[in-house]
């Protein structure tokens, strides 16, 4: 007998209750540095914003961490809406900060407003102390639980301000609990590299260890000591720095191993360490790319037929890139990736001007970057003459809709399977024709999961993909493959990501080795075009959009829900779907374990009904947007 299915069934999660149920979906659980970055950030924040000078982090015997600075100290005093003290709504609300607007920090890395809270969800013990208007207080914490509420315990000279919070990781939550001692130092390192004036400490009790790191200007010494002594070019790195209107500023160093080798790259934003990069390293990519295009031009050293591509120019390019954004977007609560479009524009534009003017400063440098550059473009010219993209010969035709690249180089080309015929026209306009290709679908594809590959052919769209893509369903030889990334493109909506579930376990059942390769991809359009004032933001779901909306308050906004695809403009879909430099794109990943094909029988099996809502039922909270 089925279980009665009522309202008292639902869940309402508060407080601390959805990082604790959830914990990967706040933090990274493998170790807890990812908590020791969320408190670090926080006292980062403050010297961003001109308000501390030294940070000191300890590593006690016991575990526990604490994070003290000497910023202007938690807020103390009764927030009016909910009646909590500034440090107890800080410690133990999600979304709550002062970081959504503009008016206590210029540049913040914190603007999910959950991290430090969760560190303390995820914590069986939290300790803060807080200096501040002669005084200071005390609180602590259990497992997120208030035990001894904000209290003053002494007298503090009034010049004598900041934040000590100290913290034990719960094990529960982690593999393994301990901290990775390395990777914190590099952080700490950076911070006070990438803030100028700023002392970092760390203390390790067990070994009695200490570090001190202060620098005024360390980028360049940072790069330098990080390449050691490998041959480079130029002998001292490039420098690249640009404030706008719009208080975006950035700051990097550039230099080329001699052998092209890569051993830096690292970039951040607002100084969190973004490891998985995103549009700030896009654009600093194109912007080295166009300013050695110009210069090559100029000074006639390019070979005939010899085209540079963004990879040529890339290849041994060593980096420290910082970005600070008023507003920055990032993907995913751990921050490992920025997703503001804006910014791949303002960094290619600084750096390609000032990279340009810098080669022609320094000619005889500047042409042997050039011939570096040269030398991986015929090399990779000379290796696609081997392996071209070419139309299938002795079978079908290519299906009559697609709207091929100009290319022949598979490496280079992608195809883009998008939902319709008025999206397909859309991303006709917004592709770029020499090695972007469109091949429309008509709604809802065949859901193969229990079709067999030999009866794939009463599909005409999967009949059509497969044909396009040069490859049959199990192939494992993947040599004749015309497209080396394949990106589905479906609308923002339900209906969109059911069509997208449908392609990706085609390609997960019948063309594993695709999936196995990384060649898959799946595109994520936005749902929310929002205009505040000349800005223009994009949002993914909901969520996105309220926060957006929230850093924006007090500006007038215009908020529009994209229905689909076709709505778009050509430069819409370009900005956000289909230019290199400002989408998003997720690789489709499987490691082809049984979970992992579970996941998806359970999904798309018609006999697993059943087991379907089930799972809906209880992981339908999670749902965003």
């Amino acid at each position: 007998m089925k279980a009665a299915y009522r309202a008292d069934d639902i869940e309402v999660l508060s407080g601390l209750d959805p990082v604790r149920r959830r914990p990967g979906m706040f933090t990274d659980t493998a170790r807890p540095n990812h908590l020791a970055h969320e408190v670090i950030d926080n006292s980062v924040d403050e010297a961003l914003a001109g308000m501390c000078k030294r940070i000191d982090v300890t590593l006690h015997e016991d575990g526990s961490m604490a994070v003290e600075d000497d910023g202007r100290g938690m807020p103390v005093d009764i927030h009016e809406e909910t009646g909590l003290s500034g440090v107890e709504l800080i410690l133990t609300r999600l979304h709550a900060g002062a970081k959504f607007s503009r008016g206590q920090y210029r540049y913040s890395g914190g603007l999910h407003g959950v991290g430090v809270s969760v560190v303390n969800a995820l914590s069986s013990r939290l300790k803060a102390r807080v200096r501040r208007d002669g005084r200071e207080w005390r609180m602590e914490f259990a497992g997120g639980e208030t035990q001894q509420a904000l209290e003053a315990a002494g007298s503090a000279a009034k010049n004598n301000t900041g934040t000590w919070l100290r913290f034990w990781p719960d094990p529960k939550y982690f593999s393994k609990a301990s901290f990775h001692v390395p990777s914190l130092k590099r952080v700490l390192r950076a911070k006070a590299l990438l803030c100028p004036g700023l002392k970092v400490s760390l203390t390790l009790e067990a070994e009695s260890w200490h570090k001190e790191w202060q620098y005024e200007d360390g980028l360049g010494q940072y790069l330098g000591e990080r390449m050691g002594e490998a041959e480079r070019l130029p002998d001292q790195p490039l420098r690249f720095s640009q404030l706008d209107e719009e208080e975006r500023a950035l700051d990097c160093v550039v230099q080329w191993s001699a052998d092209g080798a890569k051993r830096v790259e690292e970039s951040y934003v607002n100084l969190v360490p973004t490891p998985r990069h995103g549009t700030h390293v896009n654009g600093l990519r194109s912007g080295l790319t166009e300013g050695l295009r110009e210069f090559c031009e100029f000074h006639k050293l390019l070979p005939r037929d010899v085209k540079i591509a963004p990879g040529d120019v890339w290849e041994g390019v060593n980096f420290v890139l910082s970005m600070k954004l008023a507003e920055p977007q990032f993907s995913g609560q751990m921050k490992e990736s920025l997703a503001s479009r804006d910014c791949a524009a303002f960094a290619a534009d600084a750096v390609k001007s000032a990279m340009a003017l810098w080669l022609n400063q320094h000619s005889d440098v500047g042409e042997r970057i050039a011939r570096q550059a040269i030398t991986a473009a015929q090399r990779r010219i000379r290796a696609a003459r081997k392996v071209t993209r070419r139309a299938p010969t002795g079978g079908p035709a290519l299906p009559g809709k697609l709207a091929d690249c100009a290319s022949a180089v598979p490496d280079e080309c992608e195809i883009f399977l998008v939902e319709g015929d008025s999206a397909g026209g859309s991303a006709r306009q917004a592709r770029h024709r020499e090695y972007q290709a469109v091949l429309p679908l008509r709604g809802k594809i065949l859901n193969t999961w229990e079709v067999d590959s030999a009866d794939l052919a009463s599909s005409q769209e999967v009949h059509d993909i497969s044909v396009a893509l040069g490859v049959e369903a199990g192939d494992a030889d993947l040599r004749a493959l015309r497209y080396h990334k394949v990106c589905i493109l479906a609308d923002a909506d339900s209906d969109g990501r059911h069509i997208a579930t449908l392609i990706c376990a085609l390609f997960a059942r019948h063309f594993p080795e695709l999936v196995r390769q990384g060649h898959v991809h799946v595109v994520m359009p936005p749902l929310y075009r929002l205009d505040i004032g000349k800005e223009t933001h994009y949002a993914l779901t909901e969520g996105e959009r309220d926060a957006i909306l929230r850093r924006a308050a007090g500006r007038k906004a215009a908020v529009t829900r994209f229905k689909g695809l076709g709505e778009m403009s050509a430069r819409q879909l370009r900005e956000t779907g289909m230019a290199p430099d400002t989408r998003r794109l997720l690789r489709l990943e499987m490691d082809g374990s049984d979970d992992a094909f579970g996941v998806l029988d359970m999904l798309l099996s018609k006999k697993r009904a059943a087991d379907r809502r089930a799972w809906l039922e209880d992981k339908g909270d999670l749902a965003a947007g």
